[in-house]
């Protein structure tokens, strides 16, 4: 029922292939929990997902027959688990209503039965969390329906059940509603893959797989499939699978799964699960995932909230002390600061997740709002990012005893098997022409910001930058230099392929800029971005006029995957909030660096896997309208925060100076605890925030 799908030493992350209810899922955690040398048990009955922290290895292997011994009786995880897991409830009004319409015409025996029958719920969470030695929230909730009970203020301690379950009810929907759209958008899955057939590599649709097919992955792809490693080695990126952010080696015998990424080397897969079987694992895990990287500012209100409870109840011990009387001394319990810190921040975090989904923008967690609004400083990528993610080859000039066929049927037969927008210019380019490229190569090797090696009828083939060509292989492009300056004055980057150890070839890849990129640019720098730079692999002449056109001040040419991210670094280290826009395998290592990484729908796999922020629509107008969509979460953190500490400050006053009734006070609190609750989901109705500002759309 259940399998590990991480371990660590003294941490263990297992899934179930079926799914679970809540109510099984605290049995399972108050039984783990129970164990000997169980240190943290944290179950999720929405992804089959149960993380276990040990200190003894006996711990473990109980752990592991206590789950092996759970019921069975679960439904299989299949399309129809999927439904109910991302299905939209509504929050349930009708017992608010209930009681609204029906509860002046109900007898006192009746209203007092159903008090106590909501209320019961309450108190046992609140019971159990001071057993357990917490004094939080529930806590508090628990002890001002307690003392509306003892004074026999059952309507006060009706409406306040109400409220509350209200609340939480809102909460669950908002919750649900956001993360099933969220993971909805998450299919950034592979159509067409490599595979081993016959002897022969191919490459096919990902529905057309058979049995006995072996999937081919190499640097920088998307793992497609869920398998089994039978031959080669790879560093593997699972950041999204285990947490962890450094690439995992994997060879023969090892398991990967689809939605991983090879960062560098290549692995033949054997087939375990394909298609739905992984997409619906890939939908649980991000929702795993996308719960756990609170926003700093979500986790601060929820820190706050705990803290403020134990000063409610010295402040209502004090002024019991003080006045000897019980009402005023209630009326400060009713008064709740956490409630409305600890729901409404969440809440708003979510609801600007599920908003910027709709809108193009993936967003991977709450804390990355945080850096959209605050940012000051962004890097952006020149190929494939400022500039068109479609390149095309413009001339092809072979060196003399070499044809312009040839040159570019060979250019295609080592670009084929890599996913960078150069590289599929260059193959479309050949298919074009109707240019046969047959596999009559060798292993390809891609080595990565610099180029592409082979071997073709025992001769040694090379494809890439002049800086690879010339200073790592040592082969001469001087016989050629004159027709690339000339490429270069027209704005073409450089491709130079190599024969053993002569220069056989340039291809020039023109790049047009992205229309929006002059615009964005500028709109950039009106909200407040103080450093813009610009970096790529290209030289000196190609970036000097990308930056003209752009206006970018800053920039720097043939610049290496290391360099991006030192560059990153140091700019972080001198105070700056940074985030990095990029497209390519080469600036995966920049965008795990930034405090928010980008990157585009088209651009490679590895880029989308390390990426904190995926613009869907494959516009850089949607960085604009994320940009915009932080600064707007974060204004209405702010505000609901102000707005619930300043309203129930009032109540608080007016209940020690003997205004406010305890009934008065629970029912204002609750009121304003929903208000910025729904203040925090306005952008969910239809009268909420339904446009972006004029220069974010794109």
């Amino acid at each position: 029922m259940f399998c590990i799908v991480h371990e660590l030493p003294g941490r263990i992350r297992l899934r179930s292939n079926r799914v679970f209810n809540r109510n099984m899922a605290v049995r399972l955690a108050d039984g783990l929990n129970a164990l000997p040398g169980m240190e943290g048990v944290r179950v999720n009955p929405r992804t089959g997902s149960i993380l276990l922290l040990y200190a003894l290895p006996a711990t473990r292997k109980a752990a592991l027959t206590l789950l092996d011994a759970a019921p069975a009786s679960l439904p299989p995880a299949g399309e129809q688990s999927r439904e109910d897991i991302c299905r939209r409830e509504k929050p349930d009004v009708l017992p608010l209503l209930r009681y609204v319409l029906f509860r002046p015409f109900m007898p006192l025996p009746l209203r007092v039965v159903g008090a106590l029958r909501r209320g019961v719920p309450f108190l046992l969470r609140g019971g159990k969390s001071l057993l357990g030695g917490r004094l939080n929230a529930d806590v508090l909730d628990a002890a001002a329906i307690g003392v509306s009970l003892v004074m026999r203020d059952f309507g006060t301690a009706g409406l306040l059940t109400l409220l509350l379950a209200f609340g939480e009810s809102l909460e669950a929907w908002t919750r649900k509603k956001s993360l099933s759209s969220l993971a909805e958008r998450l299919a950034l899955t592979a159509t067409n893959i490599w595979v081993r057939r016959e002897g022969k590599e191919i490459h096919i649709p990902i529905d057309k797989l058979q049995a006995g097919d072996f999937v081919v992955v190499r640097s920088g792809s998307a793992i497609p499939v869920d398998g089994r490693v039978v031959e080669g080695e790879a560093s593997v990126n699972q950041a999204y699978m285990t947490g962890e952010a450094l690439g995992v080696l994997r060879a023969p015998g090892n398991f990967v799964f689809a939605g991983t990424a090879v960062e560098e080397g290549e692995l033949i897969i054997e087939p375990t699960g394909v298609g739905r079987q992984t997409r619906f694992q890939q939908i649980m895990r991000f929702i795993d995932e996308s719960e756990a990287r609170k926003a700093g500012i979500q986790g601060k209100m929820e820190r706050l909230s705990d803290a403020v409870v134990p000063f409610t109840f010295l402040l209502a011990a004090l002024v019991l002390l003080a006045t000897r009387n019980p009402m005023r001394a209630a009326g400060v319990l009713m008064v709740d600061y956490s409630c409305a810190l600890k729901l409404a921040t969440p809440l708003a975090i979510l609801t600007a997740i599920r908003e910027g989904a709709g809108r193009g923008v993936l967003i991977k967690g709450g804390r990355f709002l945080e850096v959209l609004a605050q940012a000051d400083a962004v890097i952006f990528d020149k190929t494939g990012t400022l500039t068109e993610s479609r390149p095309r080859v413009g001339d092809v000039l072979p060196a003399r005893g070499r044809t312009r066929e040839e040159v570019l049927r060979l250019a295609a037969c080592l670009e084929e098997h890599f996913p960078h927008p150069v590289a599929r210019a260059v193959v479309r380019r050949a298919e074009e022409e109707r240019l046969q490229h047959q596999e009559e190569h060798a292993e390809v090797k891609y080595i990565v910001a610099h180029g592409i090696a082979s071997t073709l009828r025992g001769q040694r083939v090379f494809i890439g930058s002049r800086h690879y060509i010339e200073q790592d292989e040592g082969i001469s492009v001087d016989s050629m230099l004159p027709e690339a300056a000339r490429l270069t004055e027209k704005g073409q980057s450089i491709l130079y392929l190599a024969i053993d150890e002569h220069l056989a070839g340039i291809i020039g890849i023109e790049d047009p800029l992205r229309p929006e990129s002059a615009g964005i640019i500028k709109h950039l720098r009106e909200q407040g971005i103080t450093r813009i730079l610009m970096l790529t692999g290209d030289d000196e002449g190609s970036a000097a006029a990308v930056a003209r056109c752009l206006d970018i001040k800053e920039y720097l040419s043939q610049v290496l995957p290391a360099d991006k991210a030192d560059i990153v670094k140091n700019l972080k280290a001198d105070g700056y909030c940074v985030i990095m826009v990029g497209d390519g395998i080469n600036d995966s290592p920049a965008l795990s660096a930034a405090d928010a990484g980008i990157t585009l729908r088209d651009g490679a796999d590895l880029a989308r896997e390390v990426a904190d922020v995926v613009l869907t629509r494959s516009s850089l107008g949607e960085l604009v309208a994320a940009r915009e969509l932080g600064k707007r979460t974060m204004n209405r953190v702010h505000f609901n925060f102000a707005a619930a500490v300043g309203l129930n400050s009032l109540y608080l006053v007016g209940s020690l100076v003997g205004i406010l009734s305890p009934g008065s006070s629970a029912i204002l609190h609750n009121l304003t605890t929903l208000g910025v609750c729904l203040n925090a989901m306005r952008p969910l109705f239809p009268q909420g925030e339904g446009r972006y500002s004029e220069g974010a759309e794109t």
